[in-house]
Order: C-alpha cells, then sequence, then structure tokens
C-alpha cells in the first residue's frame, strides 16, 4: 500500500507533481519511473536536494601530494579545482572566474605555480586569491575578488567535498572512518590505479546496485567465489564469527557502525560493516591470494573486508592489502560515472611489492560487469510497461537508501 512522505515545511514547498509521486510511493518497492531520469525536474531536486547538501567523497589526498597538484571533482553542473597550497594544506574551490565565469582549470589534474583562467588571464594563487588582473582599473578590488572556496575535509586520507553554504557535521563519519579504517593505514596509502566508467544511466540506479549483493552470483561469478556477502546472512554466520576472531587479534574493529541519519540531525550519514570472505580467501582477487604487501598496522589477514556507505554516492572497500573507493556521480538526468580508485600501501612499489594487473582485476571484471547491468536496468525502466517491484531480503539496504532518499528530496 502507499506510504508516502510526511509533508513537512519543505515538503510542503514541493513542485505538486514530485510531491504526488512522493505520496504514491510503494512500502517496500523501487521508485516510480520519474525518479531515475524520466523527469528533469525530479533530477534538479535531485541535484539541489541530495547531492548539493551532502559530504561527496573526491578522491585520495595522494593524487595532489606536492604543493600546486590539483585535481577537478565535478557533480551535475559543477566543478571544484582541489588543490595543495604552497603551505601544504589542501584546499577547494569553485572552478569559476571571478571575471566572467569562465572554468579555470580544464585538464581533470595538473601542477601549476598559479590557476589561471584561459579565457582573459586572471590568475589566482594556490590559496585562490587573485594575484593579477589585466588592465583593471586603479579602483579595482582585486582582494574581493577570489576564487570561491568550497568547503573540504580530509579524514584517513579521503578527500570529502560539500558545496553547501552550511555543510553538515561529520562527527560520525570521523569516528567510522578513524575506528574502521584506521588499522588500515588509508591515510598513508596512496592511490595506485583509478578507472572511469560512463553510465547511461541514472545516478541512482548505479547507487542503488551497489548497496545490494543480490544480483551478486547471477552477474558476479568472480566476486562471489571469494565475498561470502553473495548470500544471506544467515548463511554464512559461521564464516563471520570465523573472521570477527581473527579481525580481534590482528586489532581490526569488527563492530557495526550504522549512523544512517536524515541531514535535519544535523550529522552527515554513514554506515560501516565487516563481512566474510569465504575460508581460505585472503583478499579480493582472481584467486583470493594477497595482490600487494600489508597496508597500515596489519600483520596478517582476518578473512574479511570493510566495507563503507558514506552520504549519497560514496562507498569504500578495505582488504588487508589494498583498499577500493567508488564513486558515483550524477551527470544529466540519463548519464553518470562510476569512478574507481585502488589504494595501497603509501610505500609499496609497483612491480615489487604488486602487479598492477593483478591488483585491479577482480574490480575491473565486476565494474564492466555493473555497467551493464546498470544500463539494462535503465532500459527497463524506460519502458512503458515499468512498475516499481518488490525489494528482497538481501535488498534491505537498498531499501533503506531509497526511503532515506526521499525523505531527503522532501
Amino acid at each position: 500500500m502507499p506510504t508516502g512522505i510526511a509533508m513537512t515545511s519543505q515538503a510542503a514547498n514541493l513542485d505538486p507533481k514530485i510531491a504526488a509521486l512522493m505520496a504514491g510511493q510503494r512500502s517496500g518497492c523501487s521508485l516510480p519511473q520519474e525518479f531515475y531520469g524520466g523527469d528533469p525536474d525530479v533530477f534538479h531536486r535531485d541535484v539541489e536536494r541530495v547531492l548539493m547538501r551532502h559530504w561527496l567523497c573526491a578522491g585520495h589526498e595522494s593524487q595532489a601530494p606536492k604543493p600546486g597538484d590539483y585535481f577537478l571533482f565535478e557533480v551535475a553542473a559543477e566543478s571544484v579545482i582541489i588543490v595543495r597550497g604552497e603551505d601544504g594544506v589542501l584546499r577547494g574551490f569553485a572552478n569559476v572566474c571571478r571575471h566572467r565565469g569562465s572554468r579555470v582549470c580544464s585538464e581533470r589534474s595538473g601542477n601549476a605555480k598559479f590557476l589561471v583562467c584561459p579565457y582573459h588571464a586572471w590568475t589566482y594563487g594556490l590559496d585562490g586569491r587573485l594575484q593579477a588582473a589585466r588592465h583593471m582599473p586603479a579602483d579595482f578590488d582585486a582582494a574581493s575578488h577570489g576564487l570561491k572556496p568550497v568547503h573540504l575535509r580530509v579524514i584517513e586520507g579521503l578527500v570529502l567535498v560539500s558545496l553547501a553554504d552550511t555543510p553538515l557535521g561529520l562527527s560520525h563519519v570521523e569516528e567510522t572512518l578513524r575506528s574502521l579504517y584506521g588499522p588500515y593505514g588509508w591515510a598513508a596509502s596512496r592511490v595506485a590505479h583509478r578507472e572511469t566508467y560512463a553510465i547511461a544511466a541514472n545516478w541512482k540506479l548505479a547507487v542503488e546496485n551497489y548497496l545490494e549483493c543480490y544480483h551478486c552470483a547471477p552477474a558476479h561469478p568472480e566476486y562471489s567465489k571469494l565475498h561470502a556477502i553473495e548470500q544471506p546472512a544467515a548463511r554464512i554466520e559461521k564464516l563471520a564469527v570465523r573472521m570477527a576472531a581473527r579481525a580481534s587479534s590482528l586489532g581490526l574493529d569488527g563492530r557495526e557502525r550504522s549512523h544512517w541519519q536524515p541531514s535535519t540531525t544535523g550529522e552527515e550519514a554513514i554506515y560501516g560493516f565487516r563481512y566474510p570472505l569465504y575460508d581460505g580467501m585472503e583478499t579480493g582477487s582472481a584467486d583470493g591470494r594477497a595482490v600487494s604487501r600489508l597496508m597500515g598496522r596489519l600483520n596478517g589477514y582476518d578473512g574479511g573486508a570493510t566495507s563503507i556507505h558514506l552520504g549519497p554516492a560514496s562507498f569504500c572497500l578495505a582488504y588487508p592489502d589494498h583498499g577500493v573507493i567508488y564513486r558515483f556521480i550524477a551527470k544529466t538526468p540519463m548519464t553518470s560515472e562510476m569512478e574507481v580508485i585502488w589504494l595501497v600501501s603509501g610505500d609499496a612499489r609497483e612491480g615489487v611489492d604488486y602487479d598492477l594487473a593483478k591488483l585491479t582485476w577482480l574490480w575491473i571484471v565486476t565494474s564492466e560487469a555493473d555497467k551493464r547491468i546498470i544500463e539494462q536496468n535503465q532500459l527497463g525502466v524506460n519502458s512503458r510497461y515499468y512498475q516499481p517491484g518488490p525489494y528482497a531480503p538481501m535488498e534491505a539496504n537498498t531499501r533503506r537508501y531509497v526511503e532515506w532518499y526521499l525523505s531527503e528530496l522532501a
């Protein structure tokens, strides 16, 4: 039966069409067609009420190790320059010149002593201050025309960006990341490889796919032979108990962190948990054997992995010998991107401590399959015959996410 969404004062200001769609949402079912790119007004609401208000992972701080190093973070129509200053501090600035609005940086990454707009050569320092503006009048106030700053935090090496005027708090996020990923040494790790997949689908279909492993057995045989989460939790209790015992002996925190709350609490949502690999498996690789040196403080393998879901579109997965960051990026109502980032120990050497092809194999195979099934999902959702279907018990996280998303949309 329809459940609807409580009509708060914010929801009362919704477009009546979107409000009617939300009110008709059936409990325990996927979203109506209009939410998956079928209505541009919904996408606009997604951007303004969900993506712009929450923290999004932009990458890892090792992507800009030296002063002048920068990389771009983009979502929908927005672009942010993330740059390392001469003082060593990582900062974020809107990639919009304060003269006539041109993009300042067009390359996705690089190194620069100054940030120079290619249109009229307005020049900014690495701290965002305007250093030079050609032929402007004597009374021009350069100090009030610096690049617009964007909220940025680095926690355990993860670069988090918020485009909100007043960002949500990060106390739960910081505690969860430090407790669960501190032992893996993510703050001292580095990026070994990145892959970006263009997806012909709405961003929520990509996120919802990552949230459940109900599809793992039929769609990801390579992943499923290693990761016990491809089965219902009740069937893998013994494996989970053995993993927890080994994890404790290695100093890993095995407690679930469930802080998946609405933004009305003032805090960003995060959920962290551990799950077992099958017996004899050490990591996510072609054969389950280690593909790099151990990370952080670890001195052995616990037979498990640590997963984190942060905000609307960011995910992390930690194995003892490497890590994986998944970023889902909304582009247009019907297109998105999926970026996969592989982390290794900061002093690991390619060709000595790890083979890049072996390190990346599993999540390249899995991501290529995800791209296919997400795009097929979008094609089906576009059909006149589509109607929202019921979530299976193994899709509980997806169901929770959809309910959270609708409350944020309001």
